[in-house]
């Protein structure tokens, strides 16, 4: 039996939610986003906190009933602090630059490599070795973090490629004489 589920969404002040039967709407300061429960769930609105209990004592009702506490939790706080990537370039030449809406990076290809901004993210770039993600919607903005990693992934006798902040990369000892 899952434990997360049985606590309630704690609904802060600037939040606004609206459940209209298996649709959840959240609204705060940084922007709306909705969700669409499954049909063995169900989730009301109790003094100020959102409740989520399972219609059956099925096992797919019971696996579901976790994930769908923390979708609704991840949609409160995307909308009230939003969430953040941050990526680490490693390479000599390797660079990074915010032009206009697309990143622009130079990863040691003949071409550089431009990648639109998708709609709801934001990107920065401080350094030209760093590159800062941020959005509400907690799936997209790893979901395009991991879409930058593939376009060159760390290596693991150099180190080169781009990874997440603070990521431990195994490295592996070269060729001997």
């Amino acid at each position: 039996m899952s434990r997360i589920a049985k606590h309630p969404v704690e609904i802060p002040e600037g939040v606004e939610v609206k459940i209209d039967g298996q649709d959840i709407k959240v609204k705060g300061k940084l922007g709306e986003l909705e969700l669409r429960l499954v049909d063995e769930i169900s989730a009301e609105m109790q003094e100020g906190k959102v409740v989520v209990t399972p219609k059956s004592n099925s096992r797919f009702a019971r696996n579901m009933w976790a994930t769908s506490r923390s979708l609704i939790h991840n949609l409160v706080q995307g909308v009230t602090t939003g969430y953040v990537k941050k990526l680490e370039i490693n390479g000599v030449g390797y660079r990074a630059a915010v032009q206009g809406k697309e990143l622009v990076m130079q990863l040691g290809y003949s071409h550089e490599v431009r990648y639109p901004f998708p709609a709801g993210i934001e990107m920065k770039c401080a350094k030209p070795t760093e590159i800062e993600i941020s959005g509400t919607d907690k799936q997209k903005v790893g979901q395009v973090a991991a879409e930058i990693i593939k376009f060159r992934p760390p290596e693991p006798y150099k180190g080169k490629g781009i990874k997440y902040e603070g990521q431990r990369i195994l490295r592996k000892e070269g060729k001997k004489k």
